[in-house]
């Protein structure tokens, strides 16, 4: 690819959202270039999502129901438009994009109808899934029609540095009086050339995923470090909600792991319970709906165990299902066989790991932001759905919303509004490294990821204080400050970048937060 290139619409991000919202734009006749930081389009959170999708009761008479279970456990905090787009709208995409387009097998009965599974948080079972790897069944079926379509070109490899605006980046001082901000593209880093690249874009559409590896421990992929919140942070990009983080509570336990492997609330569902050290079940202690209560009191409550014990960690049963655990969660099988647990028979070790992120970049129904030219979908953006806490297989429920609103929105305006002029174009200047040195120390890296991690870990997790709070906030400040200095005399490379990206994020999570006084959700503050 070449080191400056123009296309119709720049796709930041092959998840679920990304991958939709380009096969919509596509299907419209849009040209569209999706990029992706890894090898290949997998290797992101979508492919990790276990539990599964939310499908038939919202198709039914149960979309009231189902608008209620989400308003419960985002204690109220939501977005009614969007709980109503998403109770109305989702049942159509699923059956467009997933059933029809990329014919995701999920499981069915033996009579040929769907296998519905619940969730912690739902009130009936509603939930459509592939045993417990749904996530990675519905980005096979993506992907292959991604890869086969003639208007979608993919690059994989290419991290994205930074947006380009014409207030901050044209040269020609005629565009920098334009009273509106508009987003024209990005900078992006081509891991395999080495270098940056400038790629200018008439829409630009954000769906990088979540920001769990900013705190010690996560279930999220590697690269979810909150670039797209980082880089429309530094374009003046509205931000909403960033105080709440959901914390998943059973990730399996494992010593000297930073991502922990997700053992699906699909198994609670079916029937697994809690223990404590003991082996006594303790979640009644905590709340009425025991196992199946939402995320977030489910995992204050472990914490509460695991601090008043002083264990490192938990335990799930599941030994007491009827149904044949490798078969029907061999994913979880398989993760608990390596480090030689044997579900069928005894309790798996957990704790709660940083997972969802229930806010990010704000947007509309359409997935637009408060920047002209420039969409967010999927986890990195903030739709109002969740509120102050995501109820269970929401998420991927929302990708496919959004992530095929989005697309169609842009071929509604495609066909309204002039592309790019060619001397807005050549006013943005291509990429020009700030400094020579070639002193990106992974020791000096790795140092300042772990004072990332253990600083949001620490203070900004699951139980927040005042105290611990204003402590995080100087921290991540002052590291952010420290970071912005390496960046300018650094020559740019991926390692750095992504550090940029992730000390941007916890600066901005840890701000959240502290203003927020009221504990709600997944902002739980003791004092």
């Amino acid at each position: 690819m070449d080191s400056r290139i123009y296309t119709q619409v720049l796709i930041i991000g092959s998840g679920i959202a990304g991958c939709t919202a380009a096969l919509t734009l596509a299907d419209a006749g849009l040209s569209v270039l999706l990029l992706n930081a890894g090898q290949d389009l997998a290797g992101g959170n979508s492919e990790l999502a276990q539990g599964g999708i939310i499908y038939e009761a919202a198709g039914g008479n149960d979309a009231h129901a189902l608008a209620e279970d989400i308003y419960v456990a985002g204690h109220h905090y939501n977005s009614t438009k969007a709980v109503e787009y998403l109770c109305t709208m989702g049942p159509r995409f699923i059956e467009r994009i997933l059933l029809k387009k990329a014919a995701v097998p999920f499981d069915k009965n033996d009579d040929g109808s769907w296998n519905l599974t619940r969730e912690g948080g739902h009130g009936t079972q509603r939930i459509l899934h592939k045993a417990d790897y749904t996530g990675r069944a519905i980005m096979e079926g993506l992907i292959a029609r991604v890869q086969e379509h003639p208007r979608i070109t993919v690059c994989t490899n290419h991290l994205a540095i930074d947006l380009l605006t014409n207030h901050h980046h044209a040269r020609r001082s005629q565009y920098r009086y334009d009273v509106n901000n508009r987003c024209l593209g990005a900078y992006v880093f081509d891991k395999q050339a080495g270098t940056p690249k400038t790629i200018l874009a008439d829409w630009t559409i954000l769906a990088t995923g979540g920001v769990g590896q900013v705190f010690l421990h996560s279930t999220n992929a590697p690269g979810c470090v909150g670039s797209a919140l980082s880089m429309a942070s530094r374009a003046g990009v509205t931000l909403n909600n960033l105080e709440f983080m959901q914390f998943h509570p059973t990730a399996l336990y494992q010593e000297r792991s930073n991502r922990r492997p997700l053992i699906t609330e699909a198994m609670r569902g079916e029937g697994a319970r809690l223990l404590d050290g003991k082996g006594e079940p303790f979640m009644q202690r905590h709340d009425q709906r025991g196992d199946l209560a939402p995320r977030d009191i489910v995992a204050q409550a472990m914490m509460y165990e695991m601090l008043h014990t002083g264990a490192p960690c938990l335990y799930l049963d599941a030994s007491h299902i009827e149904q044949d655990l490798p078969t029907r969660f061999p994913t979880v099988f398989e993760h608990c066989q390596k480090i030689g647990i044997d579900i069928r028979k005894e309790p798996a070790p957990v704790v709660p790991a940083a997972h969802y992120f229930c806010g990010g970049i704000l947007t509309d129904l359409h997935g637009r932001t408060t920047l002209h030219g420039l969409y967010a979908v999927g986890e990195c953006a903030c739709t109002g759905l969740h509120g102050a806490n995501r109820l269970a297989s929401t998420s991927l429920l929302e990708g496919v919303v959004w992530g095929a609103s989005s697309g169609l929105d842009i071929s509604e305006r495609a066909q309204q509004e002039d592309p790019l002029p060619s001397d807005l174009r050549n006013a943005i200047p291509d990429w020009e490294n700030l400094g020579n040195e070639n002193n990106d120390d992974p020791a000096l890296v790795a140092q300042d990821w772990a004072q990332i991690r253990h600083t949001m870990w620490n203070y900004v997790g699951i139980s927040r204080s005042t105290a611990r709070l204003r402590r995080a906030f100087e921290d991540t400040r002052e590291l952010v400050s420290h970071i912005h200095d390496f960046y300018k005399l650094t020559r740019i490379s991926p390692r750095l970048i992504t550090l940029f990206h992730g000390a941007h994020t916890a600066y901005a999570i840890t701000q959240a937060a502290l203003r927020n006084r009221d504990s709600l959700g997944c902002h739980h503050r003791v004092n």
